[in-house]
This record gives structure tokens, C-alpha cells and sequence, in this order.
């Protein structure tokens, strides 16, 4: 679909731009189209389009400048590429640079012919987006639902594992050969939320100005966004919990082990909640009977988790756990436990129920 897109817009450009262009030849009409109707979303469309334009704009006025004072010479050459080092902040670096070139570029029309050496690119370039833009918008324009879809229910699948392999290994007396596992991967999170971010921005991009969106509410089309910022809390204590097992494992102080009572407790609320995040991975449709019954079960999930908490608190409470010397890591994991819950709990709450949708 991508190269039948490109087809359209650059026939379509050469289409409209060849007969009034110099000796039928519209090549920076045509480039400038394929790079407005190849970007990712329409939005990006159109802010590229604005920079894009705005650079060539630059360049050929920088140009005609500097040919008017020194002609087309070396000396006005080394001038732009002055310019180009020194003007305007360092993040916009390649806009300088883009502009430099369409520069140098127009040195020798701008000298030979001021006037149509400025109005033609700027006509080609403002053609081209157009036409550019105007593809992309109307022709299949791209929607990257699918993709936020899978990246959350993932993220959500591993750190539903993570948490039950926690639980698992508690459970079997592990804690000491697998708490630095345990740690290595709750640390891989991290590149795993920051690669499901990204593809939340796209698909949140995707949705802006998108004719295929416009019988759609923002709300009703965004459960990966809500989903993305419960799994991001999530993930601090899943991190938080891992941490604080592997410090415990290789404390030296025999009396700040953690006790086996409070571990056998502690693993079965990891499971638990390790199922209870699992569900953010399942999918789920509007038309779906089962997914009022994964609702239910994730509710279930969650009030029993934060009845073994309640639990657990009270042990402590009445001193029935805790060693005295291990009291931090005891208020450790049971505060992140906490938040934890908490996350999932308002993410329960303030569920959405996700659309069905077919792949884009």
C-alpha cells in the first residue's frame, strides 16, 4: 500500500507541476511529495511540511542575499556556511544545515535570475506538499492501533511473569539463587516501557487529524494510553520488590534475613498479582462476551491480593513476622506491595472496554 501511496503522489505532482515548471522538470515538487506522503502519520505530515518548508524559505532568501552582495563566488559560499554554523540554536542543527544546502544550491539561479530562482522552488516545494500531504490524508491514511496494542499487552505479559516467577521462586525457597535474576530482568523493563512508550506516541499521533478517526472519540479509542500508565507504575514497584529481594538474599546480617512465614505470604500475593497483570495483556472486544468475565476476574484478582496484604500487615502489626533487624525490608516490599495495588486498583476502576479493531 506504501509504494501504491507513493505512486499516486508523485504521478499526481508531476501531473500538476511539469507544465509550468523550467523545461517540464518538477524533480523538487516530486521529492518533496514522496517525503510528505511516506511519513508515518498525517500529523507528522504536516509539521514536517511546515519545517520542510520553512528551511528551503530560508536557504533561497539566504541565497538570493548573498549573491546580491558577493555573487555567486566562493566568498558567498563560505558566508552561508558561517551562517549555518552560528545562526539559531544547536537543536536545530539539521534545519541550518537543510537550509546551507538549498543555499548553495540556488546560488548560480538566484544569481543568473533573482526572482525566478526564488519563486519557482518555493512553488515546487509548496506543490509537492500539498499534494503530498493530501495522499496521505486520503488514500488509507496510517493508523498504528494494532501496534500500541501488542507493545502494552507484552509489557504487561512480562511483567505479569516476572511477578509470578518472583512469587514461584519465593515459594520454593530460591531466594538466594535467583534473587539477582530476578533484578537483572525487572531492570530490562525499563528498555521494554520505553519501546512501548514510543509506540503509544505514534499511535496517539496517529489518531491527530485522521480522517478514519473522525466517527471515533479520543476516549473510547485510547485504552492502550490508560492501560500504558498503570504498567508504568507498575513497573517502578515490580522493579522496587526485585531490588529489595535481591538485597535481602545477599545481606550478611543472618538477623535481617527476611522470614520464611512472611515469604510463603509474600509468594502467593506475587502470584497473584502477577495474574492480575497478565490481564492488561489479554484482548479484549466490545462484541466479546469473555470480556466482561476478564473484568470480573482481574477484580477478583485484585480484592484477593489486597486481602492477603491486609493480612500481612497485621502480622507485622502484632510483631508475628518481622526479625527485628529486617524491619526495612519488610516496610520496603510492603509499600511497594501497596502501590502496587493501588495502581491496579485505579486502573480497574477506570477501565475503558477496548474496541474492536482490524489490524492497520
Amino acid at each position: 500500500m506504501t509504494s501504491f501511496k507513493t505512486l499516486i503522489a508523485a504521478s499526481l505532482t508531476w501531473a500538476v507541476t511539469a507544465p509550468w515548471s523550467a523545461h517540464d522538470r518538477p524533480y523538487l515538487a516530486v521529492a518533496t511529495a514522496l517525503l510528505m506522503v511516506n511519513a508515518s502519520t498525517i500529523y507528522r505530515s504536516v509539521t514536517q511540511a511546515a519545517r520542510n518548508i520553512s528551511t528551503k524559505l530560508a536557504g533561497l532568501l539566504l541565497a538570493l542575499t548573498t549573491t546580491q552582495m558577493l555573487g555567486p563566488t566562493a566568498g558567498a559560499v563560505a558566508v552561508i556556511a558561517l551562517v549555518a554554523v552560528l545562526a539559531g540554536p544547536r537543536r536545530n542543527t539539521e534545519d541550518r544545515l537543510q537550509s546551507a544546502s538549498t543555499a548553495v544550491i540556488a546560488l548560480a539561479t538566484t544569481a543568473t535570475d533573482p526572482i525566478h530562482g526564488l519563486v519557482l522552488p518555493v512553488s515546487q516545494t509548496l506543490t509537492g506538499t500539498v499534494v503530498g500531504i493530501t495522499v496521505n490524508a486520503l488514500v488509507l491514511p496510517p493508523l498504528r492501533l494494532s501496534e500500541s496494542d501488542s507493545a502494552v499487552r507484552d509489557l504487561a505479559r512480562a511483567m505479569g511473569t516476572l511477578l509470578t516467577d518472583m512469587g514461584d521462586g519465593l515459594a520454593r525457597r530460591q531466594l538466594t539463587s535467583k534473587a539477582h535474576t530476578w533484578l537483572y530482568q525487572a531492570r530490562r523493563l525499563e528498555q521494554r516501557l520505553a519501546n512501548t512508550a514510543e509506540h503509544v506516541r505514534q499511535t496517539d499521533e496517529s489518531l491527530r487529524w485522521n480522517p478514519r478517526c473522525a466517527a471515533r472519540t479520543r476516549s473510547s479509542s485510547m485504552p492502550y494510553g490508560k492501560a500504558f500508565t498503570a504498567l508504568r507504575g507498575v513497573s517502578l514497584q515490580v522493579r522496587g520488590i526485585a531490588r529489595t529481594l535481591a538485597d535481602n538474599a545477599h545481606d550478611s546480617h543472618a538477623d535481617h534475613h527476611l522470614g520464611q512465614q512472611f515469604l510463603d505470604k509474600y509468594a502467593h500475593t506475587l502470584r497473584l498479582t502477577g495474574a492480575a497483570v497478565r490481564e492488561f495483556a489479554r484482548p479484549s472486544s466490545t462484541v466479546d462476551p469473555a470480556d466482561a468475565d476478564a473484568r470480573e476476574q482481574l477484580r477478583e484478582a485484585i480484592d484477593t491480593v489486597v486481602a492477603w496484604h491486609q493480612t500481612m500487615t497485621d502480622l507485622i502489626g502484632h510483631g508475628t513476622l518481622v526479625k527485628p533487624g529486617a524491619w526495612h525490608f519488610y516496610g520496603s516490599l510492603m509499600i511497594d506491595m501497596e502501590r502496587l495495588l493501588a495502581d491496579l486498583d485505579h486502573a480497574d476502576r477506570h477501565w475503558t472496554p477496548r474496541p474492536a479493531r482490524t489490524s492497520a
